[in-house]
């Protein structure tokens, strides 16, 4: 028995910046009909470098958490845009570093039952300094972080971003 379901009838509610909000109507596979809500994003690329043992993290407040977060650097794809190359421009604006040799380690669904975001996770195997390049709305600082206490933050509660504990939980599963 297929489990797919067929959208009988989409209707966008809010359609912003970032995300468009759906509230379609669809066919079940046994044909019942029912709504389906979710937000429709772009997408995002985030990155994991690792420096004399040390992974490269950025620390900055999270608007709908009202936190600061810990997180491997990362960003949102442009319309149309690779997903590898968001990788690159994100690690170097908010880090300086520039990637010379970037390999895609997973793809992850942040939270399937209600976002069809993908967000492609990267390892920059070499990176160079080069210069920070904030957006004008981006407020944050980087720190290189030695492997064992990224580890022992996320065991703690301390990293409690996804795709953060994600990129690191593979990397620390591939045996580096």
């Amino acid at each position: 028995m297929s489990f797919s379901e067929t959208c009988v009838k989409s209707n966008v509610v809010y359609n912003g910046k970032i995300v468009k909000l759906h509230c379609d109507e669809a066919s079940l596979p046994n044909g019942k009909l029912c709504t389906r809500e979710y937000v429709e994003h772009g997408g995002g690329s985030c990155v994991l470098f690792v420096k004399d043992n040390k992974i490269l993290l950025v620390r900055q407040f999270r608007y709908p958490y009202g936190e600061e977060l810990w997180e491997l650097p990362a960003g949102k794809l442009n319309a149309g845009e690779d997903p590898e190359n968001t990788a690159r421009r994100e690690l170097e604006e908010e880090t300086g570093y520039i990637p010379e040799e970037l390999s895609l380690m997973q793809v992850m669904y942040p939270s399937p039952g209600y976002t069809n975001e993908k967000i492609y996770i990267y390892r920059a195997v070499r990176a160079r300094a080069g210069a920070v390049h904030l957006d004008e709305d981006e407020f944050l600082n980087s720190y290189f972080v030695p492997v064992e206490e990224v580890r022992e933050m996320i065991a703690r509660g301390e990293i409690r971003d996804a795709k953060t504990i994600v990129g690191v939980q593979g990397y620390l599963l591939s045996g580096k």
